[in-house]
């Protein structure tokens, strides 16, 4: 076992890793993991060919989604012991009764499922289930002059800025959740150039005030990590949508949307584009005495 700390060194290790055995979950991203490393830090180890990403919690360490590789989960387990005390956001369709371990109990994670669309649906929207998605965007365009463009290096600064105006606006110092996606975000931005993103970003009077970024998560199924709009202007949330979709996910039959959290209203807004499917999960819990924090040290 060669437990570490995730850096920005790992990305080509991880991203190599990611490519033999391609994801179906949003977390399982370099970007993904690499940018919420604050939050909560990420830790990775190589065993019996396959990568496995740990969460660091007040508990101790959590295995953080499904191995990726052959090793199975119970050989995981096994090999761990009490150093894991349980495995998190695993996808529901990677588990079997062979796998789990005497005593371990699992539970469903509906707030952590992922929202799966067909990238057609998004970038035409059409259908009278998307009335009022179109109702949105029309008023958006009837009232500004929006202009679409693909993130590049150049525009990094100008999106760092909306996203500081954004956050103003919504006191993200004071909201431990906002805070932690605001970091993420920057780290994300920040790092543009070095990992395998797509984005772009809408400018009204010369100004961006809606951008988002996505990468490829597994051959049919991008996934898009953040998504910001200025809440002044109508309509330009599913604006931003709808163009990322047409514009830089051609290449994609489906997008990953990530989870909802449990947030109310964050639901409401995910199940309103009508997703094709759920990638479920669930959470492994298992007894054990104690966790060890040795290895943290």
């Amino acid at each position: 076992m060669n437990l570490r700390p995730l850096t920005l060194d790992d990305r080509l290790f991880v991203t190599e890793y990611l490519r033999r055995f391609p994801p179906v979950i949003s977390e399982l991203t370099f970007t993904n993991l690499f940018a919420w490393r604050h939050t909560r830090p990420i830790w990775i180890d190589e065993f019996r060919d396959s990568l496995l990403v740990f969460a660091e919690t007040k508990a101790g360490l959590v295995l953080l989604g499904n191995p990726i590789g052959p090793v199975t989960l119970a050989e995981v387990f096994d090999a761990y012991g009490s150093r894991i005390s349980e495995a998190e956001r695993f996808p529901k369709d990677k588990l079997t009764d062979a796998a789990l371990p005497p005593g371990a109990t699992v539970a469903e994670d509906r707030d952590n499922a992922d929202y799966v669309y067909r990238r057609e649906d998004l970038a035409s929207l059409a259908g009278r289930h998307f009335t009022k998605k179109r109702n949105h965007i029309n008023q958006c365009l009837a009232a500004y002059d929006c202009q679409y463009e693909t993130i590049t290096p150049e525009t990094i600064p100008e999106c760092l800025a909306m996203q500081e105006r954004w956050c103003t606006d919504r006191e993200c110092k004071i909201e431990p959740g906002l805070r932690g996606e605001d970091q993420a975000i920057e780290e994300t931005l920040l790092h543009y150039g070095e990992l395998p993103l797509t984005g772009g970003a809408i400018r009204i009077a010369g100004r961006i005030e809606a951008f988002t970024v996505g990468e490829a998560l597994n051959p049919s199924t991008a996934v898009t990590h953040f998504e910001k709009a200025m809440p002044q202007f109508h309509g330009l949330a599913q604006l931003i949508n709808q163009w990322f979709a047409r514009e830089n996910l051609a290449g994609f039959s489906y997008v990953n949307r990530e989870q909802d959290l449990g947030i109310p209203g964050l639901r409401r807004a995910k199940e309103s584009y009508s997703p094709d499917h759920l990638v479920e999960k669930v959470r492994i819990v298992l007894v054990v005495s104690n966790v060890g924090a040795d290895l943290l040290r």
